[in-house]
């Protein structure tokens, strides 16, 4: 395994649609373990394979607490999508900002795993989130495009998160 070098906005890469994979080969595999371990070195939830320099259609995402339920997506596709949420996203490629998004509450996707195997799964919630976000990047999309307000510092977030507290405290 291998850490890879995350792309940052502005490069054209990210504006890009990935290329679906038709074997997995093991390429592939010791990608998505790289991927896995970039995310993780990170502190990311989630990573695409145009944000490793990689035009293939691959995510890997991993939201558990304990950062040891890795999800390895192959060719993934949203099937359906209900409700909405709005919370705040960031993105390993647009580092040290945060935006308000909003996103389906709940979607269906299928995917194919590193065995060959097809799934269907149904995400809710911050999953959900995770899961838009970076199929959003394997269509080129950066969460900044539909960002509602204004992309924060989150510095300047981290502040108004420490007043918010000191302002309780008294």
């Amino acid at each position: 395994m291998a850490l890879r070098n995350i792309r940052k906005q502005g490069e054209e890469i990210l504006t890009k649609r990935a290329k679906e994979i038709h074997e997995i080969t093991p390429r592939i595999r010791d990608l998505a373990a790289d991927m896995l371990e970039t995310m993780y070195d990170a502190e990311g939830v989630g990573l695409a394979g145009p944000q490793v320099g990689i035009l293939k259609r691959i995510v890997v995402i991993d939201i558990s607490e304990e950062r040891n339920e890795p999800l390895v997506m192959i060719n993934p596709v949203i099937t359906a999508s209900e409700g909405s949420q709005t919370g705040w996203e960031g993105c390993l490629s647009v580092p040290g900002k945060s935006g308000q998004v909003t996103r389906p509450e709940k979607v269906t996707a299928t995917y194919t795993d590193l065995e060959g195997d097809t799934y269907e799964m149904e995400a809710e919630g911050f999953l959900a989130r995770a899961v838009c976000h970076e199929l959003d990047h394997l269509d080129g999309h950066l969460y900044v495009e539909k960002v509602e307000g204004r992309l924060y510092d989150n510095s300047e977030l981290q502040k108004e998160s420490e007043e918010d507290e000191d302002a309780r405290e008294k």
